[in-house]
């Protein structure tokens, strides 16, 4: 158990290391628009207020978000809050649970990345509750419950009944379509060579060195993604002060 705690949160600190930086620039990148909304904007927008002609449809966007962020911010602030907290509650309920571990998994890109942990993590239990003597049975009821996904927990809970009547792991898992070809594939050759707890922590292996690759891969692409979003944000910005100006400068001439 103590080696399994330790891999576990060693893949934790670099998931969570890995995730710090772009996270920080969200926060960081969020916190800096929200300011220039309530008091940047309506500074300078104050200039265009007494102009006799239409405003570009840029400028007149810009001036009604900062309008609403200004006054109604609020609002907004418990709207953002009570979803929070009604998602909070809704996923403590079963069918709440469910739902939201099956968008989870659903997701490109985040789906399989989770469904790969979550497997790796019921690889790792089962391997060394099998090497360590305990049973088949006892093993699965113990590994569904550490599994951090409903219906991978469902998937194991009927492949336990399935064994129960007899049938092997490999088959059993296979049911609910839920683990991946690759795992049930070395489940099988694992049953067959009865080397099953060697081939389960084989296959956690090799499923947390993909996901912390395809993290590392994700937050790679993901940091220059940030950028380009808050420069074309300040872009827009730069766009709707500017566009009023240069039509401005028409008239004069």
């Amino acid at each position: 158990l103590a080696d399994i705690m330790e891999k576990q949160q060693t893949l934790q600190n670099r998931i969570r290391s890995a995730l710090a930086y772009p996270a920080l620039m969200t926060v960081l990148g969020t916190i800096m628009l929200v300011l220039l909304l309530v008091y940047i904007v309506p500074t300078i927008t104050g200039i265009f207020a007494d102009m006799n002609q239409v405003l570009p449809a840029p400028t007149q966007f810009l001036i009604g978000l900062s309008n609403l962020f200004k006054s109604y911010w609020w609002i907004l602030l418990l709207i953002i809050i009570g979803t929070v907290v009604a998602f909070r509650q809704f996923k403590k309920t079963s069918r709440g649970r469910y739902l939201t571990d099956k968008m989870m998994l659903s997701f490109p890109g985040i789906g399989p990345l989770l469904k790969k942990l979550a497997v790796a993590r019921f690889g790792r239990t089962m391997g060394s509750l099998l090497a360590n003597g305990v049973t088949m049975l006892q093993a699965l009821d113990i590994a569904k419950n550490i599994a951090g996904n409903v219906l991978i927990s469902d998937a194991v809970d009927n492949a336990a009944r399935e064994v129960g009547q007899g049938k092997g792991l490999a088959p059993a898992l296979s049911m609910r379509n839920v683990f991946p070809e690759l795992t049930i594939q070395m489940i099988q050759v694992g049953e067959q060579s009865a080397a099953l707890e060697s081939m389960l922590n084989k296959k956690a292996d090799v499923f947390e060195n993909e996901a912390e690759s395809s993290i590392m891969s994700m937050t790679s692409m993901l940091s220059p993604i940030l950028i380009l979003i808050m420069g074309g944000i300040v872009g827009f910005i730069v766009l709707s002060f500017c566009l009023p100006i240069f039509e401005m400068s028409t008239l004069v001439r």
